[in-house]
C-alpha cells in the first residue's frame, strides 16, 4: 500500500508574496487619489496608501530572508511592482504638474534607466547571468521612494510642512543622478555578457 505524501503547501500564498500582492493593489488605488490632485483629502489618503507600499517594499523582503519564503514568483513580482508604483506615481505627478519644467528630465532619467536595466536583466536571464542588486542601488530605490512620497503629499503636504515639493523635487534629482550611477554599473556589468554572447 502506497503512502500518501502530504501535499506541498503553495508558495504563492506566503506572507512574502502577500506583502508584494499588496504593493501591486496599491498602485491603482494612489493613481485614482491623484485623479483629485487639488483635493487635499485625496492627497493625504495617496500619500498613506504610497507610504504602506513602499514600507512592504521592505517587509517582503525581510520577511522571505528571515522566514525562508523566497521564491520564484516572489523574485518576478518584486521588481515588477516597484517599477509600476514608481511609474504609476511619475506619470501621475507630471501630469497635475507637480513634477514640470527641468524636473521632468529627472523623470525621464528614472523611468527610462528602469526600461533599460529591465531588459538588460531579462536578456541575462537567458544567458543564465544574474546581475545582484548593489548598496548604492538600494539607496538609490530609498531615495527615489522618499522623494516621491514627498510629492505624492504635495500641496496637501504643504500645509504641514512648506516646501515639501521642493524637497520631493531636490531628492528627485539625487534619486536620478544616483539612478545614471547604478544604471551604468549594471551596463558595465552586463555589456561584457552581452559582447561575448556568441549567438
Amino acid at each position: 500500500m502506497n503512502a500518501v505524501l502530504p501535499r506541498r503547501r503553495s508558495q504563492a500564498w506566503t506572507l512574502a508574496n502577500c506583502l508584494t500582492y499588496g504593493r501591486l493593489a496599491a498602485v491603482p488605488v494612489v493613481v485614482g487619489l491623484l485623479f483629485w490632485p487639488d483635493e487635499i483629502g485625496a492627497r493625504f489618503a495617496a500619500f498613506a496608501v504610497f507610504v504602506l507600499a513602499g514600507i512592504t517594499d521592505y517587509l517582503d523582503g525581510y520577511v522571505a530572508r528571515t522566514y525562508a519564503q523566497s521564491s520564484a514568483l516572489g523574485r518576478m513580482l518584486d521588481p515588477i511592482a516597484d517599477k509600476l508604483l514608481v511609474a504609476a506615481c511619475l506619470l501621475m505627478l507630471a501630469a497635475d504638474h507637480t513634477v514640470a519644467g527641468w524636473s521632468l528630465w529627472a523623470a525621464i532619467v528614472i523611468l527610462c534607466r528602469e526600461v533599460l536595466v529591465s531588459g538588460l536583466r531579462e536578456y541575462l536571464a537567458e544567458l543564465k547571468v544574474s546581475v545582484p542588486v548593489s548598496r548604492i542601488a538600494k539607496w538609490k530605490t530609498t531615495v527615489q521612494l522618499v522623494a516621491i512620497g514627498f510629492l505624492v503629499a504635495g500641496p496637501a503636504g504643504e500645509t504641514l510642512l512648506p516646501g515639501t515639493i521642493r524637497i520631493g523635487i531636490v531628492l528627485l534629482w539625487v534619486a536620478a543622478a544616483l539612478t545614471i550611477w547604478t544604471g551604468w554599473d549594471y551596463m558595465r556589468a552586463g555589456i561584457k555578457h552581452v559582447i561575448d554572447d556568441p549567438r
